[in-house]
């Protein structure tokens, strides 16, 4: 089936994600609860992981309120580095649900926008912790859930500057190049040895909380809604993106896919 060049523009069927568990991190707010809310709209149980717990109830009652699958939430602080944490959430996901078809890697923090040589070394690192090292620690905790599932899609989170290096955006661009290596390897180590296949996404400019942080003098209006660009997001983590493997892509660009 030919693919959308606008990725945004992609048409999911109703049951596009029906029988599937997905868990989106970030999903208490901005594109991650945009993409919580549109998965489950499509027939997905999603788990709702974030750090603050009123928000994912807010979006746990919506879901309900619109009578998809039940969801379940996870309160969790991505800024942990102990990876017996990291275990913890995957095994009681695996025996509460089993299979993982899908992992949204969303939650990310912005630093500071700053010259490097200005750059101090703990905001360096915790920005690193939660936008790099915790996916690594996430997904590698969730690996026998999402390869107990059938076609299994990992989406990581990236950004415009984390393909092109760009002045003042510090560790953020750091994180993001990692995430862009680490996306890569996933695929490459996967593509043989399971079904998973390991994606970045760009989402392009949108207007969320962090976006308005990093350009605070910008009109919200000039950059289109986290629900505009979620035809990406289903279109990757539906069956219709199956031969689609270690690809930069991203949410509103024409893009070529291979």
């Amino acid at each position: 089936m030919p693919q959308p060049d606008d990725l945004s523009t992609y048409q999911a069927t109703p049951d596009l994600l029906k029988g599937k568990n997905i868990l989106v991190t970030g999903a208490g707010a901005g594109i991650g609860r945009a993409a919580a809310l549109s998965f489950a709209q499509h027939g997905a149980t999603v788990i709702l992981l974030g750090k603050t717990e009123s928000h994912l109830s807010e979006v746990y009652d919506a879901i309900e309120a619109n009578g998809d699958p039940q969801p379940a939430i996870v309160p969790f602080d991505l800024a942990t580095t102990d990876e017996s944490a990291y275990e913890d959430i995957a095994l009681q996901l695996q025996n509460n649900l089993g299979g993982l078809h899908g992992v949204l890697h969303n939650a990310g923090i912005l630093g500071e926008l700053k010259p490097l040589e200005q750059y101090d070394g703990k905001t360096f690192a915790d920005v690193l912790n939660v936008n790099l090292l915790s996916n690594f620690l996430l997904t590698k905790a969730l690996m026998p859930s999402l390869k107990a599932a059938e076609n299994a899609s990992i989406i990581f989170t990236s950004s415009s500057v984390g393909r092109q290096g760009r002045a003042y955006w510090g560790a953020y661009a750091v994180a993001k190049f990692g995430i862009e290596g680490l996306m890569q390897i996933w695929a490459d180590e996967l593509e043989s040895t399971s079904s998973i296949r390991v994606n970045s996404l760009n989402p392009c400019g949108t207007s969320t909380a962090m976006r308005r942080q990093a350009y605070p003098a910008e009109s919200p209006s000039s950059t289109p809604q986290p629900e505009a660009i979620m035809g990406a997001y289903l279109f990757l983590m539906g069956d219709e993106s199956i031969h689609i493997n270690g690809q930069q892509l991203d949410a509103r660009t024409r893009k070529t896919i291979l």
